[in-house]
């Protein structure tokens, strides 16, 4: 059987991504990097067909996933001209995850190429020696193994030195090259560029837990126990039926959830406060910011009227455009939180039967309405924004989302002079 000038490149998404991760972020977690996959695989493709000096046959992409389930990284992947997917397990364990078969299935590819001699060339991404058998195995068939690394952040090596010992040429990504496709997520509280309609959405994003609503929490604790001493009834217990005691406040994220806020305000007077010396603070912007029912600035528990009439994106999208929304997921949404929030957003905007229902809205800014909130977290899930976060979405990452949704809807309020508040 001839051989047939072509070059392949075998790759391990796990070392490629988690090595570009250390790189960039310090960290080989992949959620700390956003991934532009159309470039990434543009990249390989010409470096490999540069390094090789021969046409490329296909770039086969080995990763992980949960039950060999295809993530959203891994559909757009696999529309993607000459790239095939393949897929190893992904399990969990000791609270870090590991790949299951890929190494396996990388082994078994090497080697029935190299044996069917499909091709001239392989390039290898990947860093672990267990790949040693099948390198050496492609060499006895007569085929040129190209390995490739990525830079070491700390600047040694990140592969398996026999491995580097046995291939025949070797090539690193640096920084420069992996920048190309890949970035660091911002980790500051600020999720939206500083250009923004509404820039005050910046200290939402990054408000802490407010010090003087602390010091006025530790205050009333205070005179809670004074009060206690001087033999005034105590604060019912949870198990007796009367009102549970406050959670601690403090969120050592430095970004509130529902549930600080929610112990901030009973601690600082609110409703569910044991002592009511003082009467509750107004609601802060960063209260306004939650959109879980009982944390906003309202004064029901129930949905308010106004946000009752606005209609998911669910009950205004048909069958057609669903299909074409699952496409456009696919092939162009890259799956940045902010990003995601505007894609929601844009959808929703162009199928609102009524103009009304976005100046309600803009009225609400920065509270998104319970049930879209819902809905918008939920679509945010399907870019794989679960990953690594034990089925919670990163707490950044919402935020994110959410400041995404709101720059598109400020961008078409503006173009459609719809009022925004004041």
């Amino acid at each position: 059987m001839e051989r047939v000038d072509r070059c392949v490149v075998l790759v391990d998404a796990g070392y490629l991504l988690g090595a570009a991760a250390s790189l960039l972020a310090g960290e080989p977690a992949r959620s700390r990097i956003t991934v532009d996959h159309a470039a990434l695989i543009q990249g390989l493709r010409e470096r490999a067909e540069a390094d090789t000096e021969q046409p490329l046959l296909r770039i086969y992409w080995f990763d992980g996933a949960p039950d060999r389930v295809p993530q959203p990284e891994h559909r757009r992947l696999r529309v993607m001209p000459r790239v095939t997917v393949r897929l190893g397990a992904l399990t969990r364990s000791d609270g870090r995850w590991a790949q299951k078969g890929v190494d396996a299935a990388m082994h078994a590819e090497l080697t029935e190429l190299a044996r069917n001699r499909a091709c001239s060339d392989v390039v290898l991404v990947t860093g672990d020696g267990d790949l040693l058998p099948g390198l050496m195995s492609a060499k006895e068939h007569g085929v040129a193994v190209h390995l490739w690394a990525v830079q070491a952040a700390d600047g040694d090596y990140n592969q398996s030195e026999d491995l580097v010992a046995e291939a025949d040429e070797r090539r690193v990504l640096d920084r420069a090259w992996i920048t190309k496709a890949v970035r660091a997520k911002e980790t500051g509280g600020i999720c939206a560029p500083q250009s923004a309609p509404r820039p005050e959405i910046a200290a939402i994003l990054s408000a802490p837990l407010p010090e003087a609503a602390l010091a006025a929490s530790a205050e009333r604790a205070s005179e809670a126990q004074a009060a206690a001493r001087a033999g005034a009834p105590p604060a019912p217990r949870p198990e007796s039926g009367g009102t549970p005691e406050p959670a601690p406040a403090h969120n050592h994220k430095g970004v509130p959830t529902p549930k600080d806020l929610a112990a901030l305000r009973a601690s600082a007077g609110g409703p569910a406060a044991p002592v009511q010396a003082q009467p509750a603070p107004a609601p802060s912007a960063t209260l306004r910011w939650s959109s879980d029912r009982g944390w906003a600035d309202r004064g029901s528990l129930g949905e308010p009227p106004e946000t009752a009439s606005l209609p998911t994106l669910a009950q205004v999208t048909t069958a057609e455009q669903r299909w074409a929304d699952r496409e456009e997921d696919i092939t162009t949404v890259g799956g940045d939180p902010f990003e995601v929030g505007q894609v929601f957003a844009r959808r929703w905007m162009e199928r609102l039967p009524e103009t009304v229902h976005l100046q309600k809205l803009s009225t609400m800014y920065p509270r998104i309405p319970h049930r879209i909130d819902g809905e918008l977290l939920r679509y945010a899930a399907r870019f794989g924004l679960l990953a690594h976060k034990d089925d919670q979405i990163d707490e950044h990452d919402r935020y994110a989302i959410r400041a995404g949704f709101w720059r598109e809807i400020d961008i078409t309020a503006a173009a459609d002079h719809v009022p925004a508040p004041e």
